[in-house]
């Protein structure tokens, strides 16, 4: 037998719905990034560009890591999230110049 429902305080609700909305927020934001991230992509392939750039990335992780530090946000976490993105854009831009170099 399930527990009885229980009212949720309104401060409870209020504050998952702004989750809610930052979570919508973020997607959508990860979206927009993902779509410029695969023009990137196709424009690496066409300049015949490696798919990862060490460099950027490398400046990309200290300004996040700053970033972070000034939001009060752990720049470990920060580091470990930017990572995960890079990694999945990377393997993106691997397909992008594979089926690029397919084409030629």
């Amino acid at each position: 037998m399930n527990a009885p429902e229980r009212a949720v305080p309104a401060e409870l609700a209020r504050l998952r719905g702004s989750i809610d909305n930052i979570d919508a927020a973020l997607v959508h934001i990860l979206a927009e990034r993902f779509k410029a991230t695969q023009r990137v992509g196709v424009l690496k392939a066409e300049l015949g560009l490696p798919a990862s750039d060490p460099g950027r990335e490398a400046q990309q992780v200290a300004r996040l890591r700053q970033l972070a530090h000034d939001a009060e946000l752990d720049p470990v976490f920060a580091e470990k999230f930017l990572a995960f993105i890079v990694a999945e854009v990377i393997r993106h831009h691997e397909d992008i110049a594979q089926g690029h170099a397919q084409r030629a």
